[in-house]
Parts: structure tokens; C-alpha cells; sequence
């Protein structure tokens, strides 16, 4: 019940911002075979492999001619598919000040958001199920799971090998190409399969475009999908660029959720 009031309120991160703001290579792979789309598709478990690492994230949506950028920082352990990442709203065009950051924990089919809502006490967190989103959090909540958006690479319909770049101090091969959100539902674990068929369902179109960089241990270094979102308050779809950037892989992660005293369940005001 509260998640059902949560979308109502209209108290979604990318809802409120957009509603404010008003290359070269070889042939294509199939999608079918090829080490292009192998190594695309390889790219999740290897991060499992990997344990955990440091996360940047970048959200841009462009409406009605103006762009806004948000922001977020934190880590991520792909064992456990959890997270913990702080978002930054950009500062709204009418000069308010800057927005708290919100406190995001990621978690397999749920985000909890802290400092997010009108009427939510300070030490309150709201819970979200994903699969229940229209987008399944891979746009709502200001940053894209970094396992959501490994895995959505399951779905590779065509990918090309641009080449080799040098991402970070890490020599990294640049791949770009089309993922479908269907095909990657049903090929995702458990954890990320409800997010991403509903996203497949609400967004505008279940083709995603991508930029995927790997390093020579067939690891995300950096990611970037291009999603066509539609968020209810606009009548157009909105253009949003997804980045994530991976570093630090092991890096030690301590992340807890919320108890369920700590969940708030009462309605969230609109803003």
C-alpha cells in the first residue's frame, strides 16, 4: 500500500526533475554468435566474479530543449546485488537551492530512498518495489542499478567493436550496439528479472541503445544506455543517457537495509 501511494504522490527522483525542467569498427554481429556479442553478454558474471567495486553514475534527460544532469556516488556488491549510492538533484531552473542528497540502497527487486518526499520524517526510509515501477528503476530513481544495467546486456541484439581505448589508467575495448529489454528479462537472475520486464512493458520502446566498455578481464568499466522514457507527466517520450563508471573492483562493501520500523508508511506529499 505505501509503494501504491509512493506513485502517486509523484515523488519519483527523474518524475520531478523532467517535470521542473520541463562510429567506426567491424560488421555488426548478429546478435546470434561472435566474441563481439560473447564478450557483451559475459560482462555480468564476470562483475560477480569480481565481487564489488566503487560506482559514478550520470543521469541526462533533455525535455523541452532544456537538459538536466543527476549525479551519484557509492559502491556495489554483485554477489549480493546491493548498493549504496548518493544522488545529487541538480539545482531547478527557478534558483532554489540545491536538493539534499538522497540516500539510495539498492537491493534485488526493492530501492529504499532516504531524504526523499515531503512529509517523510528525517530518519525514515521509503521502500520501493521495482518490478511495481513502469521503467523498473532503471530510470526512477536517478542512476541505473550497475547490475540491472550489466545484465540488460543479456539482451544484445547487434553490437559492433569500435576498438581499443584507454578508460581511467585501464586499457579497455569499446563495444556499441542494441540490447532488448525482453530478451534480457528473460535471461537475467532472479534479481534483476522483474525490473527489467517491466521496463520492457512502460518505456517506449524495448530496444536499448549502448556504449559498453570492458577491460581485459572482461569487466564494466564504464556503460551508457540510451533510454526513451515516459514518465506520465510529460506527453512525450524523454530522451534519457544512462553512465555508469566501475572501479575499485573488490572493494570492501557494507551494506544494510533498512528493519521494518526504519520503512515509512505513511503518504508521501507531493513536491
Amino acid at each position: 500500500m505505501a509503494e501504491r501511494r509512493f506513485r502517486r504522490s509523484g515523488a519519483v527522483v527523474v518524475a520531478g526533475v523532467v517535470a521542473c525542467a520541463g562510429g567506426c569498427g567491424t560488421a555488426p554481429d548478429d546478435g546470434r554468435g561472435g566474441e563481439p556479442a560473447a564478450a557483451v553478454r559475459r560482462a555480468a558474471s564476470a562483475l560477480v566474479d569480481a565481487r564489488s567495486s566503487k560506482a559514478r553514475t550520470s543521469m541526462e534527460m533533455a525535455t523541452g530543449g532544456t537538459r538536466v544532469t543527476i549525479r551519484g556516488e557509492g559502491v556495489y556488491d554483485f554477489r549480493r546485488q546491493v548498493g549504496r549510492l548518493k544522488v545529487l538533484l541538480p539545482q531547478d531552473p527557478a534558483g532554489d537551492p540545491a536538493h539534499r542528497p538522497i540516500t539510495e540502497l539498492l537491493a534485488p527487486g526493492a530501492l529504499f530512498m532516504k531524504n526523499r518526499g515531503a512529509g517523510v520524517p528525517a530518519d525514515k526510509w521509503v521502500r520501493v518495489e521495482t518490478a511495481s515501477m513502469t521503467d523498473g528503476n532503471l530510470v526512477t530513481g536517478g542512476a541505473t542499478d550497475p547490475f540491472a544495467a550489466a545484465e540488460l546486456l543479456l539482451g544484445v541484439q547487434s553490437v559492433t567493436l569500435v576498438g581499443q581505448e584507454r578508460l581511467g589508467g585501464a586499457e579497455v575495448t569499446h563495444y556499441r550496439g542494441t540490447a532488448d529489454l525482453r530478451r534480457a528479462a528473460d535471461l537475467a537472475s532472479d534479481g534483476s528479472r522483474g525490473a527489467l520486464a517491466a521496463a520492457a512493458k512502460g518505456f517506449a520502446t524495448a530496444r536499448v541503445p549502448f556504449d559498453v566498455y570492458l577491460d581485459d578481464q572482461g569487466r564494466i568499466r564504464k556503460i551508457r544506455h540510451r533510454f526513451s522514457f515516459v514518465n506520465g507527466q510529460q506527453k512525450n517520450a524523454v530522451a534519457v543517457a544512462s553512465t555508469t563508471l566501475l572501479f575499485d573492483f573488490g572493494v570492501p562493501v557494507d551494506v544494510r537495509l533498512p528493519a521494518r520500523d526504519d520503512i515509512y508508511a505513511g503518504r508521501i506529499a507531493e513536491e
